[in-house]
């Protein structure tokens, strides 16, 4: 088990454009295996693996309550969704911060699994949220991306003084 460091905004590194995975190989396996350990230690339901700073077309999602209904998607796409429902958010790489961010309640991806294989998943609410939530870390976008400008100031602000306090300690 290996933990990965978790890159917290307003870092630059969360604006990079994921690249899409064309070999499916013992280090991608690896990576997702790390990236499920690090999102189930965090403790989290989601991660894309530009949080952790690799900047491969990688989620991996888990919103049941036992923790043991890993989801992976490698190049995932949203080929459909329709809905809406407007919940509170919280992201691994906001810590400590929610708000409220509206999505579609319905999508269809298509992905593939860590060995390659192409699949389909319907998902509803709280799964179709989690998937549009990580496939924007794929794009640049971090949640707070979809607040109003007042509130993303706030937000930062906040984040570079937890960070500051946490180089003091």
């Amino acid at each position: 088990m290996a933990l990965l460091p978790i890159l917290e905004y307003p870092d630059a590194r969360l604006k990079r454009i994921a690249s899409p995975v064309t070999e499916f190989t013992p280090a991608i396996k690896k990576l997702v295996d790390d990236m499920a350990d690090t999102m189930y230690d965090a403790p989290g339901i989601g991660l894309a693996a530009t949080q952790v700073n690799v900047h491969k077309r990688i989620v991996v999602i888990d919103i049941s309550e036992t923790k043991n209904d890993l989801k992976v998607f490698i190049n995932p796409q949203i080929v459909m969704a329709d809905g809406e429902i407007v919940g509170e958010e919280g992201c691994l790489s906001v810590p400590g911060y929610y708000d409220t961010v509206k999505r579609a309640s319905h999508v269809v991806v298509r992905a593939q699994d860590a060995l390659g294989k192409t699949f389909e998943l319907e998902a509803t609410d709280l799964m179709a949220v989690c998937i549009q939530h990580e496939m924007d870390h794929l794009i640049g976008t971090v949640f707070v991306d979809h607040l109003s400008q007042l509130k993303q100031i706030r937000v930062k602000t906040r984040m570079k003084k937890r960070l500051r306090e946490t180089e003091r300690a």
